[in-house]
């Protein structure tokens, strides 16, 4: 028995020896990376739980391009500004392709903008575009609709009377009814019961995206949906929020006001209707519903983030609120509406919008693209079907790019005349192809909605409170830990 016991250890030995020295063979021309293990891959190299340095961490070991396995499937971190500018501007068409797991794929459908492809991809972002554009313009604008929504948010944060609260819930409202407004060309109390299934629901699939669940389900997708658990119940809101997106459609059909489009179900419905002799168009009701889907995933948690983060960064920071205060009351006094287009006389505050931006980045990394043919970069070979990460926290935080990475400073954004400063190195929406449609509603957004909160109020920390705590909670995306501030009226 012990001579068997020998052999069979031996043996397995051998088998782990021969396993080791043809992974090191097939992977010798890719980048370099942490060794991976059957079936896990390379998950335990950077813990079990992700965190803030997850992506950041391996560059110091193996450099700004590197290769990790999730399960048996390649992914390929590029890091750093130069990294991901060189893959993005070098791989426009090769890197376009959305990265297709089985959660996304079963979250999406192939369909709408985000999770879609090919010739689909390239009509849904079409009219995703478009349909912003021609909305931005107008009387009736979005643009009205987010002022209308930052003075809403105002008013609630009146009535906290300068008593410490919780800005979340209102935010998120806000920030959710914008969405609305743009898709349904109609916004609904906070109060609203189908309004709260909506918000809610999001919340449940935004909460499953990157927990340890989704990766079990990726790892093990037949399997997993026979099985229990929170993908059971994500799944059940993403069809809760398309039954909702349905409902809103057919009221607009009933509507007939294609002759003069109002929002984006408008828009897409009269694209529709001039394609319907078109064999290739991929204009249908089912890919108008995910379109939705799209702007209230990446839309709502995106710009609700940031707001937080930048309340929060300017409780911590009286002197710099003073400041944006006093440019914005020297450009404009106590009265009167400020427009996007104001950014431009209100350096200091455009700069710091900016720096909130860079230094509390929402996402833990970029989204992943999919390489659609074999290329080589750098010297090293990406096969055809690998991740793409272009790790954009990376590039927000590069110490080559910014002059104190891992600190709160305007002056990234500032010449040595105060001027407000473009930076070829602030990639918050991304860079090529796969940059996000709709980066210049989520600028406008935030520069309203912070402006008119900071004429309104002075935000202070509650008695006792001595700094907000700043250090992240990371999942996909990284949202500031709870905390409470206290809104005091600038005006008796």
């Amino acid at each position: 028995m012990m001579v068997i016991g020998t052999i069979l250890i031996f043996l397995l030995l051998a088998l782990l020896t021969f396993f080791f020295l043809k992974q090191l063979w097939t992977q010798r021309h890719l980048p370099p990376g942490p060794l991976a293990l059957p079936f896990l891959g390379t998950l335990l190299a950077g813990g079990l739980w992700l965190h803030e340095e997850y992506f950041r961490k391996p560059v110091k070991r193996y450099g700004n391009i590197y290769s990790l396995w999730y399960g048996r499937q390649l992914m390929i971190v590029l890091s750093g500004f130069k990294a991901v500018k060189e893959g993005m501007t070098s791989f426009p068409e090769e890197f376009s392709y959305r990265a297709e797991d089985a959660f996304l794929n079963d979250l999406g459908k192939g369909r709408g903008i985000i999770f879609s492809n090919g010739h689909t991809w390239k009509q849904q972002r079409h009219i995703g575009i478009t349909s912003l554009r021609k909305l931005g313009l107008g009387k009736k604008s979005i643009e009205h609709q987010i002022e209308d929504a930052a003075q809403t948010l105002v008013e609630i944060f009146r009535q906290t009377k300068g008593q410490p609260f919780d800005p979340s819930f209102s935010l998120l409202n806000a920030v959710s009814n914008i969405i609305c407004a743009l898709s349904f060309g109609h916004q609904f109390s906070a109060e609203a019961e189908e309004f709260q299934k909506l918000v809610q629901a999001l919340q449940i699939i935004l909460k499953f995206l990157g927990d340890t669940f989704q990766a079990v389900y990726n790892l093990f997708p037949q399997l997993m949906k026979y099985l229990p658990g929170p993908h059971k119940k994500a799944l059940a809101s993403l069809d809760i929020m398309l039954a909702f997106a349905k409902q809103e459609i057919e009221k607009h059909k009933e509507s007939h006001c294609l002759h003069e489009p109002q929002d984006f179900i408008d828009y897409y419905l009269l694209q529709m209707e001039k394609s319907k002799n078109d064999p290739d168009s991929t204009y249908s009701e089912e890919n108008l519903a995910q379109c939705i889907f799209d702007f209230f995933g990446a839309g709502t948690e995106t710009t609700f983030t940031t707001l937080m983060w930048a309340l929060l960064l300017l409780t911590n920071r009286p002197d710099t609120q003073e400041k944006v205060q006093k440019e914005i009351e020297d450009a404009f006094g106590s009265s009167g509406s400020i427009s996007y287009q104001d950014r431009k006389k209100l350096p200091y505050t455009n700069a710091v919008i900016h720096e909130m931006q860079r230094l509390k980045y929402v996402m833990l990394y970029g989204v992943p693209r999919q390489s659609t043919k074999d290329v080589t970069m750098r010297g090293y070979h990406i096969p055809k079907g690998t991740f793409i990460i272009p790790d954009l926290r990376s590039v927000l935080l590069d110490p080559e790019q910014w002059e104190t990475p891992e600190k709160f400073n305007p002056n990234h954004f500032l010449d040595k005349d105060g001027k407000f400063i473009e930076r070829e190195e602030f990639l918050p929406f991304g860079m090529g192809e796969r940059a996000c449609v709709g980066q210049q509603l989520a600028r406008i957004e935030i520069f309203i909605v912070l402006t008119s909160l900071l004429r309104a109020f002075s935000f202070r920390l509650p008695e006792g409170v001595k700094e907000l705590n700043e250090e992240p909670v990371a999942k996909m995306t990284m949202h500031p830990h709870p905390y409470k501030l206290c809104a005091i009226p600038t005006q008796a």
